[in-house]
């Protein structure tokens, strides 16, 4: 394998992984588990035609993209749900205070 491919997928793959970590806490526990999944079953795959250490890396990339993506919709589900919880709170108050 060419060095420089080699370099570049690297690279790329600690890249998605460092992006990935600036996300919430779900987002970054779904790109790390993605990652070492990806890596695992990118290394038998790649195994398989030769090439270990490039399907590692590409697995390794895609299942910590994919991981982070999962985890980030998941952050905003929480998020999302304690915005409504909050405003329910909000207007329970507000009624009350018109009822007065």
């Amino acid at each position: 394998m060419n060095i420089h491919k080699l370099l570049l997928l690297v690279v790329t793959t600690l890249g998605i992984a460092f992006f990935s970590t600036s996300c919430g806490p779900s987002a970054k526990r779904g790109a790390v588990l993605g990652g070492l999944i990806g890596a695992g079953a990118g290394t038998i795959i790649g195994h398989q035609s030769g090439r270990p250490l490039e399907g590692a890396a590409i697995g390794g990339a895609v299942g910590a993209g994919a991981g982070g993506l999962l985890g980030g919709a998941k952050d905003d589900d929480r998020r999302a749900q304690e915005r409504r919880r909050y405003d329910d709170r909000d207007r329970r108050y507000n009624d009350q205070d018109y009822r007065r």
